[in-house]
C-alpha cells in the first residue's frame, strides 16, 4: 500500500516588509488584502499542527498544489523553501506553482529557482535549466513504487484582480504523452496541478482558461487520480477518462482557521493499493471541526478508479 498526502495552499505568512519598488505592481492589492482580510482568517498555529499530525501518519508522499505564498516577494519564496525543507525531503514532497506563486511576471521563474528540487523530474539535475521558461519543465514526472507523480503548472502572471491560471497547448501535449506512456506501464497516474478542471469550479475571473483542453487529455490519455487546490474548499469532482470517471479532488487552505467563511484547514490521506481486480484507493481527511481542536479525522470514504475493481 502507499499513502500519498495532499495539502495545499497554505499561503506563508505573515508577509515580510516590502520595499516600495515592490508594491508598484499588482502587490500593492495583494499587500492591502493580505492585512484587511487573509491575515486574518489564515493561522500558522493551525498549519503547524496540520503538518505535525500529517508527519505522524507517515506518509510514503505528499503532494503540494501550489500557492505557497501571498505576493511572491523575494523573502516569500526563500520562506517558502524553507518550509518545504521542514515538511520533507525533495524526495518525499512533490509541488506544483499556483497563482499567487506567480503572481507578477517573472515570480514563478524565482520560484521555480528555490523549489526545484521538490518540483523537477526524477531524472532532472540538481538545479533548472537555462531555458528560462517555466513552463517547458512541466510536466514533471516522479515514480514511486507503483505510483506515477505527474505536476502540471497552470501558475501565471495575470491582471489586478484576475486569478486565472492555464496549461497551454505545448505542456498540454507533453501531458498526453506523459500520460498515455505512464498507462502503458500500468502505473498509478496522480496529476497535481493548482487551479481545478471540471466545469464551473470556480468565478470566471479565477477559472483554469484552459481546461477543456486538460479534460480533452485526461479523456484520451487517461488518469487514476487529479489532485487540485486553488478553491480553499474540499470537493470531490470527476471528469471523463477513456475507461470511466476520474476522481478529481480539492482540499481547503491549510491555513484555513476553523469558523471562518471557507472549511477549516485540512490535509488528504490517500491509501492506494493494488489489487487482483485492479486498483483501490481509500481517501481520509484530516483536520480541524472547531477553533482551538486538535486534528482529527473528518470523514472517509472510498475513491472509485478508473478500471478497478
Amino acid at each position: 500500500m502507499f499513502t500519498l498526502a495532499h495539502l495545499s495552499d497554505p499561503h506563508l505568512g505573515p508577509l515580510p516588509d516590502p520595499k516600495l519598488l515592490q508594491l508598484v505592481s499588482k502587490r500593492i492589492l495583494g499587500y492591502l488584502n493580505w492585512h484587511r482580510n487573509r491575515s486574518k482568517i489564515m493561522g500558522a498555529s493551525y498549519l503547524d499542527q496540520l503538518v505535525e499530525d500529517m508527519k505522524e501518519k507517515a506518509p510514503d508522499h505528499i503532494a503540494v498544489t501550489g500557492d505557497l505564498v501571498n505576493i511572491a516577494l523575494p523573502l516569500e519564496i526563500a520562506g517558502a523553501r524553507t518550509w518545504l525543507e521542514e515538511i520533507g525531503d525533495p524526495q518525499d514532497v512533490s509541488v506544483v506553482p499556483g497563482n499567487h506563486d506567480a503572481y507578477v511576471p517573472g515570480a514563478v521563474r524565482r520560484a521555480r529557482a528555490a523549489w526545484w528540487p521538490y518540483m523537477c523530474a526524477d531524472e532532472a539535475g540538481t538545479a533548472p535549466p537555462e531555458d528560462t521558461r517555466t513552463e517547458a519543465t512541466f510536466p514533471y514526472v516522479r515514480r514511486r513504487d507503483d505510483i506515477a507523480l505527474v505536476g502540471v503548472t497552470t501558475g501565471r502572471a495575470t491582471a489586478p484582480w484576475f486569478a486565472t491560471g492555464r496549461v497551454g497547448s505545448n505542456q498540454a501535449k507533453r501531458l498526453h504523452t506523459e500520460l498515455e506512456e505512464l498507462g502503458k506501464e500500468g502505473l498509478f497516474r496522480v496529476v497535481m496541478l493548482h487551479h481545478p478542471p471540471f466545469r464551473q469550479a470556480t468565478g470566471w475571473h479565477k477559472r483554469l482558461s484552459d481546461a477543456s483542453r486538460v479534460r480533452a487529455v485526461v479523456k484520451r490519455a487517461g488518469a487514476e487520480l487529479i489532485l487540485h487546490g486553488h478553491t480553499h474548499i474540499d470537493s470531490f469532482e470527476e471528469i471523463d477518462g477513456p475507461d470511466g470517471p476520474v476522481p478529481v479532488v480539492g482540499v481547503p487552505s491549510a491555513t484555513s482557521v476553523p469558523g471562518g467563511h471557507k472549511p477549516a484547514a485540512c490535509y488528504n490521506l490517500f491509501k492506494i493499493e493494488k489489487t487482483n481486480a485492479g486498483w483501490a484507493c481509500r481517501m481520509e481527511e484530516h483536520g480541524f471541526d472547531a477553533p482551538n481542536t486538535p486534528v482529527v479525522l473528518l470523514r472517509e470514504r472510498d475513491v472509485i478508479i478508473p478500471g478497478g475493481g
